[in-house]
This record gives C-alpha cells, structure tokens and sequence, in this order.
C-alpha cells in the first residue's frame, strides 16, 4: 500500500506503525521523524497577500495563531505522480481535507482511500492512530502502540495521585497556544494539563484554542504560566517571546511573580499524534520536578527566567 499524509501527525502516526517504506507523499509540514527525509512533498503555503514579497516573508504571512499549518494547496502533478492508495487528511482548521483530494483526482483513472481524521482530544488521537491502522491493515501494530502509550499515561496519573495524596496541591496553569494574538488553550490541551496534575484555568477541553487577553491570564491569576504557540519551535518561541508586548501588570501576574513561566516545545501540544502523550510527561515535570525526573523529552522545555 502506498499512503500519503496531509498533515505532520498523520506522518508521525504512519511512521510509528512501522509503515516509513509505504510513505510515498507528505505535506510541507512533515519534519518527523528524520527519516521521512527525501519523502515527495506534494502540497505547499498558499501565500495571501504581495506575490512579490519575498519567501520568508510570504511565509510569515501564511502563518495562522494557533494553527501548526496555514492554508495549503496541493500539488497536483505531485500527489498524482505518488500514486498513493491511501491519501491521509485532516478536515479540521487549515487542512486539505477529503474534497480537495477528490478534485485532484477528478480526471485520474484510479483514486485512492481517503481516510479524515480531526482528533479532539487524547482519546480521539488513539482512535486515528487505530483508525490508520485498520486502513493500512496493520490493526495489531496499532493497538500495541495504543496500549503502549495509555499505559505511559496511566503510570503518570497514577504517580500524580500519589503526589496528591501527599499534599502536593494541583498546579494552577495558563497555557498560550498563540502569542500575538492571545490564545488560550484547546482541544487535547487542557486534558493534557489535567492528567499531568494541573488544572488549565482558561482551557476549553475539547473546543479550539480561544481568544483571550492579559487581562483575563490577570484575573485568574495562574501559579504557572506555559508558552506554546503552534507551529513554532523552541528557539522560534523564545524569540517571538521576546518581540510580544507585555502588559503594564505583567509583574503581578503570580506566576511572573514566582518565576514559573515555562517555554516549552509546541510540537508535543499542538500536533495530535503519538508524541502528545510525551507533552504530558513533560507537563508533569514541570509541574513537580520532585516527584517526575526525566519524564520530559530532551531539551523540550526551558523556563522563562533563568
């Protein structure tokens, strides 16, 4: 079977089902794992706006707060020439979804599967894993992994029970999936807080990432402040950190108070694969570096103050 992916999850879900050989066609957002290198890429930016300007800059431009991917156009010619029997897509936010693989193929001979996935929550990510699976028929791969990372979650809760259960109070967390705008976070976000040990105070668990203001970080007055603005990564953060006007009460803010504000890697938040369920082992890290030591990722999360 040769499938190609839409969306850098879907990559990262087909790879870890073992199925890198079967890859055949990615999106320009695909960048794990390191070996889908040379893979065709068979979609690009759609650029709004001064087709003069220049290509960082038109870029730039296509980038949507809160979004991993801008709006995107397919590369006929080169989806076509992959020839893909399975074509991955997610219909939600700024994904090619169904349609446009359907027109593309409009006036082929053959077309292939189209599978839509648009998780919205942990749960739903196991599910495409599961559902990419049964596709592409590698099912028990899939629900090994599944179980595999239910069961890394399950060892995580369990532990933070314990923490709790000896006094540790849960963290109160704002986290910021967009810097300019604001963003506050959702979908699997919040849930991701939850299961860590914290308590998102202006999460939306299941909903899209929602406007919000300083004020509103003010008045709920979090302990821990998480930057994670998507399609970022960690280097990128801290330099759009940098360039974000902060409010005139940025110092009252408790958790700029405390010096617990957190950049962390976007990636393990924003994209609904495999990885998310490390997003949470990094979570738990920070929320209570005493009781979670090397749960994190490598050189995933740096705190603001240093």
């Amino acid at each position: 079977m040769r499938i190609v992916s839409l969306f850098p999850a879907a990559t990262e879900i087909v790879c870890a089902l073992g199925l890198r050989d079967r890859l055949v066609g990615m999106s320009h957002g695909c960048d794990f794992p390191p070996e889908i290198e040379g893979t065709a890429v068979v979609t690009r930016p759609r650029i709004v706006g001064d087709a003069t300007a220049s290509k960082s800059a038109a870029l730039a431009e296509a980038t949507v707060p809160g979004e991993e991917m801008g709006p995107a156009e397919l590369d006929r010619p080169a989806l076509l020439a992959a020839r893909p029997d399975l074509v991955i897509v997610r219909e939600g936010g700024f994904g090619l979804g169904a349609e446009a693989v359907r027109e593309a193929f409009g006036e082929a001979e053959t077309a292939p599967s189209i599978i839509s996935l648009d998780p919205v929550s942990l749960e739903g990510i196991f599910h495409a894993i599961t559902s990419v699976g049964a596709m592409a028929e590698t099912e028990d791969e899939a629900m090994g992994l599944v179980e595999i990372l239910r069961e890394e979650i399950g060892a995580i809760e369990q532990e933070v029970v314990v923490r709790h259960d000896q006094g540790l109070a849960p963290s109160r967390v704002v986290v910021l999936e967009a810097l300019e705008p604001l963003l506050a976070s959702g979908r699997w976000v919040p849930e991701q807080v939850r299961r860590a040990g914290g308590w998102d105070l202006l999460g939306r668990e299941g909903e899209p990432p929602s406007p919000t203001s300083w004020q509103a970080v003010l008045d709920v007055d979090p302990e821990m402040l998480i930057l994670a603005p998507a399609g970022l990564n960690l280097l990128q953060t801290q330099q759009a950190w940098s360039r974000t006007p902060k409010p005139e009460f940025w110092d009252e803010i408790a958790a700029v108070r405390r010096g617990q504000v957190f950049v962390v890697e976007p990636v393990y938040f924003c994209r609904p694969g495999p990885r998310a369920v490390d997003g949470v082992g990094m979570l738990a890290e920070i929320f209570d570096p005493e009781g979670f030591v090397d749960t994190s990722p490598p050189n995933s999360w740096t705190p603001l103050f240093e």
